[in-house]
């Protein structure tokens, strides 16, 4: 139950083998074995599951008439029900139980991280400015400890009131912008672009539910414009290689044109990632303007086979509490407030003016200047576009992670020791880089690590969600995270010399200019190097091609 799929090669002549030639070889793996994932991992994941809907059940058994599973199907489109699903899905997620929990995040043992960081003095954080007065600075304070536990109390009072009112929301409302100033990390862990932004409908109770209904579109619509791009059919292949359902027969190798030699997707992954685009902008739209009946019953199944198929292939990063929470909103939202309209919104021009700010400005200013916000408050979600990092620590030099940061979890490499020989800790690892390089993005690699460090061979190469994740205690795909700050963040603790970690940023595509920026960082010396790279460039090489070899 606990032992991984391995790649069918060894791994000490892998090892041997040039950087490119390594990178072949995991990414024509990771095409017919995904991460390799071990049977219990899943197991994990469904419980997990289970514990948060059961949870949803407690907290709404506060409320009268709600709550037992007798006669759930009587109150589970309760609106109180929907409010305390948001307000738990906040909680469960900040807690760090949701996304960027589990092996699939590269959280071994401990699975989780969020609360075990986020109520330690002393672990790093990223403030959204480093030099803010009180709030400000590279580890957490007490009074940072302080905001994150009024911001659970506020949580945890809302949950079991019998009825949520604005004295319950407003506590919420004030204090987790306040936590995100001097941790942008409890802010995107939150999910804040979809619960922060519901929560904040919650407080008008004559409104909250048109206003909400803006909410759940304005999530599916930007995710939908995230894919209007040439990336979004590699992650179709790689989302179901990766898949514990899709092991059947040449299924898998059917998502490449030509498995093992060419793994650009196939005309298949094509076809399946625009027809889910199609789904994502059209179905959405139907519901905002379609007030009930077999339309709105159609559209709603639509949905819901849409996101069983996202969570059935158990995605990386592992979303799967938030697409429960996407289907949920949208029956009751849609199907069971399907006469309410969303032109209520209008009452009240402070929440129309929230609304344009969070749901279509800060998204538009995230696409066409990604370095400026995150790829979740840009909705820009699994796409396959986004900001990524590549660490390379020379010899050893990792363990100062270990000796100088105030942390919860070892360096990923010693949370597998516990389980794994050096081998199967290699192989593991090793899939992080194919699963990189197998995205559009990832094929600079490549090209941009030996321009990082004169030797690769001297160097432990980790991606920089494995570090976020044991440096940040949360960690969710988002390059913003483990980006210059955090470098600069963990520098100033650890105090590399010079060439012991070297740093790779690669950018994600803005809208409407097809380039990836990238720079390359010496934690000790700072940034070194600049540039960009077309990606119609990138889509002419495989993922182990350098520039000079490419097949057009």
């Amino acid at each position: 139950m606990l032992k991984p799929k391995l790649p069918p090669y060894d791994i000490q002549e892998w090892r041997e083998q040039s950087f490119p030639e390594r990178v072949r070889w995991v990414c024509q793996s990771w095409a017919v074995q995904g991460y390799g994932t071990p049977p219990l991992v899943y197991t994990f994941y469904l419980l997990k599951i289970v514990f948060y809907v059961w949870v949803w059940s407690f907290f709404c058994s506060f409320s009268p008439g709600l709550g037992s599973w007798s006669n759930v199907g009587s109150w589970w489109m309760h609106s109180v029900a929907l409010q305390k699903a948001v307000l738990w899905s906040m909680a469960f997620e900040v807690l760090g139980l949701g996304c960027g929990s589990g092996p699939l995040t590269g959280r071994y043992l401990p699975p989780f991280g969020g609360f075990l960081y986020f109520l330690r003095p002393g672990t790093t954080k990223l403030p959204f400015w480093s030099k803010l007065p009180v709030l400000g600075g590279h580890r957490r304070s007490w009074l940072d400890v302080l905001l994150y536990l009024a911001y659970l109390v506020a949580l945890f009072r809302a949950l079991v009131a019998p009825d949520i009112t604005m004295s319950h929301v407003l506590p919420i409302v004030v204090v987790l912008p306040l936590a995100g100033l001097a941790d942008k990390t409890l802010f995107l862990a939150s999910r804040g672009e979809h619960y922060y932004t519901a929560t904040v409908c919650f407080l008008l109770s004559s409104v909250w539910i048109p206003a909400s209904k803006l909410v759940w579109v304005a999530i599916w619509l930007g995710a939908a414009t995230s894919k209007l791009n040439t990336h979004f059919p590699s992650v179709i292949g790689v989302m179901i290689s990766n898949s514990p359902f899709t092991n059947i027969g040449p299924l898998r190798k059917w998502m490449y044109k030509r498995y093992p030699d060419d793994l650009h997707p196939s005309r298949l992954a094509h076809v399946l990632a625009h027809f889910g685009t199609v789904v994502e902008f059209t179905f959405p739209l139907v519901l905002l303007y379609s007030s009930g009946g077999t339309l709105t019953t159609v559209t709603l199944l639509v949905m819901l086979s849409f996101h069983i198929f996202i969570t059935s292939h158990v995605p990386m990063g592992v979303p799967i509490e938030w697409n429960i929470m996407m289907v949920y909103g949208g029956f009751v939202l849609f199907g069971h407030h399907s006469a309410v309209s969303v032109a209520g919104v209008l009452q009240v021009p402070w929440l129309v003016a929230f609304l344009a700010v969070m749901l279509v400005l800060v998204p538009l200013v995230g696409n066409f200047f990604p370095a400026k916000v995150s790829f979740l408050n840009s909705m820009r979600y699994y796409a396959g576009n986004w900001a990524y990092s590549v660490w390379l620590f020379r010899g050893d030099a990792s363990k100062k992670l270990d000796q100088h940061l105030v942390k919860s979890a070892p360096r990923v490499q010693n949370q597998l020791r516990i389980l794994y020989d050096e081998d199967t800790i290699t192989a593991l690892i090793s899939k992080v880089i194919a699963f990189r390089a197998m995205h559009v993005h990832g094929r600079a690699l490549v090209e941009l690590v030996p321009r990082a460090v004169d030797n690769v061979d001297d160097y432990e190469y980790l991606d920089g969600e494995l570090v976020t994740g044991v440096v940040l205690g949360w960690n969710f795909g988002d390059g913003h995270l483990h980006n210059v700050p955090m470098l600069e963040a963990i520098q100033a603790q650890c105090q590399f010399e010079p060439g012991e970690l070297r740093c790779v940023f690669v950018e994600s595509q803005p809208m409407g200019r097809a380039v990836l920026d990238w720079t390359i960082a010496d934690a000790a010396e700072g940034v070194l190097e600049q540039g960009r790279i077309q990606v119609s460039d990138l889509h002419k090489r495989q993922t182990w091609e350098l520039p000079s070899t490419s097949a057009a």
